[in-house]
């Protein structure tokens, strides 16, 4: 597990893309599981906010297109 600051202006989606590469519901869910305590803050979280970053695949498996034909 690893912690990083937040940046003025991060959104908690916007963190976890940025420092993981992901931002799907599970990458997403496991960074809430750790940080409970972000709930408490702002939709847009101030500057130097501790995050503990779930220990998720950098790339998510690659899903197959839908196509308007199948």
């Amino acid at each position: 597990m690893r912690r990083v600051r937040s940046i003025a202006g991060d959104s908690v989606n916007l963190l976890l893309f940025r420092e993981t590469g992901r931002s799907d519901d599970a990458a997403e869910e496991a960074l809430w599981r750790l940080n409970p305590a972000l709930s408490e803050q702002a939709a847009v979280l101030p500057a130097g906010v501790w995050v503990s970053l779930p220990e998720v695949e950098r790339h998510p498996m690659a899903v197959a297109p839908v196509s308007a034909w199948d």
